[in-house]
């Protein structure tokens, strides 16, 4: 096979490469943000590429898996999702799927680095298009700071849209985070929070950030699986997380009935998401 020059590659951490070819355009926008490397890309069958430090974020075609993930099961896990809040997420394709949700009253969006949005606004408009939804506030601060000041008992749905466990952002899978955000939920409070890939991370990364979820106070703890192209193996995976009582899922039936449209999620793929293969129930059960 000929190798070609135009392509965008990422070489990670778990052995793997992650390629997509480009346009003749190829690079469309680079900036230095006062955080991070923030890179855009046009690519030749995935639309849209957007790049942090080098690391894929998110791409045009497949983020509507990961977004639907990040939001759905755990809302449709609460009895009564009202008052949520994202730490990260900024993109705001996690806040568009909250927010289809009619039962939530309020979504605050927390990401440390403005520009990550405003480029999403230019680049991926179709993620940001309930940004000015009256039920939403983008708030661009230190999330973990903001947890750490939260009104305990004022959340009921807490997402973690975070980045790799790596550098700066380790800390958000640390016991004390993890206890900051235990006090902000309140009753039947639930966090979910993005746990890598099953495949090459569930002894590094899932196994351990489960037990420290348990020392944090967390009472039941759910992995959910899915297909996610872009990030190394494919193979992704959130953990949903109880303050108390277990994570069930509470409104089965109104996710038999969505009143929205998905592309993604359902409630099949709510319950087969949570089947876990062998390796990994032995391994965090």
């Amino acid at each position: 096979m000929t190798s070609k020059p135009n392509w965008f590659t990422e070489l990670s951490d778990s052995g793997t490469i992650f390629g997509l070819e480009l346009t003749d355009a190829g690079k469309i926008h680079e900036e230095q943000t006062p955080f991070q490397t923030l890179e855009i890309y046009d690519t030749t069958t995935f639309g849209k590429l957007m790049t942090l430090d080098g690391c894929t974020m998110v791409t045009t075609r497949d983020n509507f898996v990961y977004h639907e993930m990040m939001a759905h099961p755990v809302l449709f896990s609460h009895p009564a999702p009202k008052r949520v809040c994202i730490i990260g997420g900024g993109d705001c394709g996690t806040l568009r799927e909250v927010l289809k949700h009619p039962e939530v009253e309020s979504a605050i969006q927390i990401d440390i680095d403005e520009r990550v949005t405003r480029v999403s606004e230019m680049f991926f408009p179709e993620l940001c298009e309930s940004n000015n939804d009256p039920r939403a506030t983008l708030a661009f601060e230190d999330g973990i700071a903001w947890i750490n000041h939260a009104e305990p008992g004022s959340l009921d749905i807490l997402i973690v849209d975070s980045t790799d466990p790596v550098g700066p952002g380790a800390v958000l899978y640390s016991e004390e985070f993890f206890r900051g955000c235990w006090n902000a939920l309140g009753e039947n409070g639930l966090l979910v929070q993005q746990s890598e890939s099953p495949l090459v991370h569930a002894e590094k990364i899932i196994k351990p950030m489960h037990d420290t979820m348990r020392k944090a106070g967390f009472s039941d703890i759910r992995l959910h699986q899915f297909q996610q192209v872009c990030y190394p193996t494919g193979w992704w995976s959130c953990t949903v997380a109880a303050k108390s009582g277990q994570v069930n899922f509470a409104r089965a039936a109104a996710a038999e009935q969505l009143v929205f449209p998905t592309r993604y999620y359902n409630a099949e793929i709510h319950k087969g998401s949570a089947a876990l293969p062998q390796f990994l129930k032995e391994l965090l059960d």
